[in-house]
């Protein structure tokens, strides 16, 4: 009896495989795209691509993302605005949720708006702060 081969179309769309780091015997198993687990600095990462329109800085140097956690393929970020009433503040949160999303490997993203402690200048990165000439 031999064994016919599965077709490469077979595999689920959501199961897409991802080349395997170990490169060992023939047959061992796959890593999957819902197996790949997401880093705190890979996440912070992606966070710096979303400006703040009004200062055109990047939320993460703003001083804006209180916490970043990961637990598997779902990122968890606390984060302010410099305001309460910041005009800007559902573009930020959204374009974060998007960037965070575009992450392979990502499959939820909570975020988490938190006004304690409430966010100041200080909170901003020290180099942009001197930048800034504050």
């Amino acid at each position: 009896m031999t064994e016919e081969p599965i077709p490469q179309d077979a595999a689920s769309a959501d199961q897409a495989p991802v080349p395997s780091a170990d490169h060992g015997e023939a047959g061992a198993a796959e890593t999957t795209v819902s197996d790949t687990v997401v880093s705190v600095d890979q996440a912070r990462l992606v966070l710096r691509r979303v400006k703040d329109p009004e200062l055109n800085l990047n939320i993460v140097d703003l001083g804006l993302v209180y916490d970043v956690q990961t637990e598997g393929s779902t990122v968890r970020v606390d984060m302010s605005l410099t305001s309460p009433g910041c005009p800007s503040g559902p573009e930020i949160m959204g374009e974060a949720e998007q960037q965070l999303r575009g992450l392979p490997g990502v499959t939820d993203v909570v975020m988490n708006l938190v006004w304690s402690p409430p966010w100041t200048p200080e909170r901003i990165e020290p180099r942009v702060r001197a930048y800034m000439g504050f």
